[in-house]
C-alpha cells in the first residue's frame, strides 16, 4: 500500500529539498527522496517505483522544474496513476503555466515563495505544508513518532483549527465548493467539479497560525466554465 511522501524537485532546489525531507522524517514521516536511497541502477525505474509506493507527491514549483524533461516525465506519471499531489510554491512573483499549470490546475499549493526568511518562518511553512499533506492523504500515510527533540529546543507554536476550509471566488467573492460529481460544460468543453456557493460549507479544515506568513491558495482552470478562464481563490 502506498504509504509515503515524494518529493520531486529541480536540482538547483536540492538544498532546500533536503532540509525539508530532514525536518519531515524528524517529524515522524515517510518521505522519498532521490539522493536519500531514493535512486540506484536505472534512474527511470527507480523513479517509477517512488511514484508507485508514494501517498501523496510535492512538487517544488518553479520556472526550472516546469522546463525539466525529467520533473514533467515524473509528475506525468504520478497524474496517471492517479497519486495525490501537494504543490509547494517556492518562486515569487511566478505562475504555473503549460503543463505543470495543467497538472496542478484546483489544486492547493502551500507558500514556499519566502522560506528562506528565516528559520522560524522555513519552520511555518513546513509545518503548512505538513498539515496539507495529513489533510489530503493523512488517512493513508505511515507516520512514526517523531525523532527526541533536545530539552533545550523551543516548542513549535501549536496549529489553530478552524471550521470550514472556505475559498471565496476572486470576482464574484462566492465560496468555491466540490460538488462531489464530474459536470460537463458543453460550450468551454471543460469538464470539472468545483461550483459556487453563498456558504463555505463544513467538509473539511484549514489550519493557521498567527502571522506565519504562510498562505494557501488554490487555482482553478475553467476555460470559462465559472464565467473566466482562471481565478485565483484564497481561505477566508
Amino acid at each position: 500500500m502506498p504509504s509515503h511522501i515524494m518529493l520531486s524537485y529541480q536540482w538547483d532546489d536540492q538544498t532546500l529539498v533536503k532540509k525539508v525531507y530532514d525536518r519531515l522524517m524528524e517529524n515522524g514521516f515517510q518521505v522519498w527522496m532521490d539522493i536519500e536511497g531514493g535512486v540506484s541502477g536505472n534512474i527511470n525505474d527507480c523513479m517509477a517505483a517512488g511514484v508507485e509506493e508514494a501517498a501523496v507527491v510535492c512538487p517544488f514549483m518553479t520556472p526550472a522544474y516546469q522546463a525539466s524533461r525529467s520533473c514533467k516525465k515524473e509528475l506525468n506519471y504520478a497524474d496517471v496513476r492517479q497519486k495525490l499531489i501537494v504543490p509547494i510554491m517556492v518562486t515569487k512573483n511566478w505562475e504555473a503555466s503549460e503543463w505543470l499549470g495543467l497538472l496542478t490546475a484546483g489544486q492547493l499549493w502551500v507558500d514556499f515563495r519566502n522560506v528562506d526568511k528565516s528559520d522560524e518562518h522555513f519552520e511555518k511553512c513546513v509545518k503548512s505544508l505538513e498539515e496539507e499533506i495529513l489533510f489530503v492523504a493523512g488517512n493513508i500515510l505511515t507516520i512514526q513518532e517523531p525523532t527526541c527533540v533536545p530539552d533545550n529546543t523551543p516548542d513549535r507554536k501549536r496549529l489553530k483549527r478552524k471550521l470550514g476550509r472556505g475559498f471565496r471566488h476572486a470576482l464574484t467573492q462566492l465560496y468555491l465548493r466540490e460538488s462531489g460529481e464530474q459536470k460537463f460544460h458543453p460550450v468551454s468543453d471543460t469538464r470539472n467539479t468545483v461550483e459556487l456557493h453563498y456558504s463555505p460549507g463544513d467538509n473539511g479544515f484549514w489550519e493557521e497560525i498567527k502571522g506565519s506568513g504562510c498562505k494557501h491558495y488554490r487555482n482553478v482552470v475553467t476555460n470559462g466554465y465559472l464565467g473566466k478562464p482562471c481565478y485565483m481563490f484564497w481561505p477566508c
